[in-house]
């Protein structure tokens, strides 16, 4: 594979994404921007610990970003990561050079 990232990275990332919860997450991220953890619990409608479940996975995957500002995370999505799970590149591993 003529890749930086190996199959195992994209087994992380496509697990990560393998999950309603996590596509909320993310969807919501997309469309506030930055937020508070404890403002993200009240819009998807999970407790915290369970939130912080999903969203470490989502950290470790590298689709958002996580800043602590005094005793509060704040998160938002790493758009460079979604584009690059999302682009030819990715597409290009698993289709046949044709002309």
């Amino acid at each position: 594979m003529n890749n930086t990232k190996s199959f195992k990275d994209y087994e992380l990332k496509f697990k990560a994404l393998a999950d309603e919860k996590r596509l909320q997450i993310l969807h919501e991220l997309v469309v506030r921007g930055k937020i508070c953890v404890c403002d993200l619990c009240e819009i998807v409608d999970m407790k915290q610990s369970k939130l912080s479940y999903h969203l470490k996975i989502l950290l470790d995957a590298g689709f958002i970003k996580k800043e602590t500002e005094g005793t509060w995370s704040y998160y938002e999505l790493n758009e460079a990561e979604v584009n690059e799970i999302l682009s030819e590149k990715l597409c290009c591993v698993f289709t046949t050079k044709r002309e």
